[in-house]
């Protein structure tokens, strides 16, 4: 039986998106939205979902498909709620920005049958404002939707393939990667810069104080090095909790690059920094023009 309804639990910026997504691109079914009854409302309004259940035990039903766009602490916690109380036949997955504690908990509520009813996922995809009026049908076009199977699940068979091809459809690029590398990859590709943003603006304010025009007598550079600055607490503070380790890790290593320059400013020291940060950019394809930097 293929995919005639899907729900979507949690209708801010990427579950919006994901549902506008489907709609252009012409998914028949209806689409019920979870959320707080505010949210719902604004989901509504805006052509979101077709449908709204405050409460996820009853938004899933006679969904085929469900999809956690929370943070990433809730959507642990909706495994535990919701995974024993799916249909056989409904694919539960997610858009979380850290993968290991997920597939922990999914591997553990679902348990040899983990591969049929679960597939993590993070669409490498996002913009720096929150919420459903920001959502965008195109948001993932060209987008990295990463995917992390557990040992042996056939991804493209089933349900979950009937998944992967609409994520191909709304423009994703598919990336099967494991769950622990995943979570180390994105503390470098995704998780360090909005740290790095967030202790530019911050010490900006500090030094200079809220109001003053800075952004703009930066130009580009800062307004590029400062724009996910805005991203909101409430996602990045369970990536941070997730991914503690590998964030860590990550941060200290750039601590170490940081601490070098300061200290060799009038040295050769800084030409070898300088030449070996071009290196990044030598032989890599170049990359198409997006509006929307990725979300956490």
């Amino acid at each position: 039986m293929p995919i005639r309804q899907i729900t979507i639990i949690g209708t801010g910026l990427i579950g919006g998106s994901l549902a506008l997504a489907f709609k252009k691109h012409k998914f028949a079914g209806p689409i019920v939205g979870c959320d707080h009854e505010p949210a719902l409302k604004r989901a509504a309004v805006a052509g979101v979902i077709d449908a709204s259940q405050v409460r996820p035990s009853q938004a899933i039903l006679g969904s085929q498909l469900v999809v956690l766009a929370t943070p990433v602490l809730s959507i642990i916690d909706l495994i535990d709620r919701l995974g024993p109380a799916l249909p056989a036949g409904t694919l539960l997955t997610d858009v979380g920005s850290t993968k290991a504690d997920i597939l922990a908990r999914a591997q553990a509520v679902f348990g040899k049958n983990v591969a049929a009813r679960f597939l993590g996922g993070h669409p490498m995809a996002g913009k720096e404002q929150s919420g459903v009026e920001f959502a965008d049908p195109d948001l993932f076009q060209g987008a990295t939707w990463f995917v992390t199977p557990v040992a042996g699940q056939k991804i493209y068979e089933g349900r979950s393939g009937e998944y992967l091809g609409w994520l191909e459809k709304i423009g994703g690029h598919i990336a099967a990667i494991d769950a622990e590398e995943h979570d180390k990859l994105c503390a470098w590709i995704s998780h360090l810069p909005q740290m790095v943003s967030t202790a530019l603006a911050a010490s900006l304010v500090e030094e200079y104080g809220a109001e003053a025009p800075l952004v703009e007598a930066g130009g580009r550079a800062l307004r590029e090095m400062t724009r996910i600055s805005s991203s909101p607490y409430s996602w990045w503070r369970d990536v941070a909790f997730t991914n503690k380790r590998n964030l860590e890790d990550a941060l200290g290593k750039l601590e170490q690059h940081l601490a070098h320059i300061r200290d060799n400013l009038a040295t050769r020291e800084l030409a070898a920094e300088f030449e070996q940060a071009h290196q990044l950019r030598k032989g890599q394809p170049k990359a198409q023009k997006t509006q929307n930097p990725p979300r956490p």
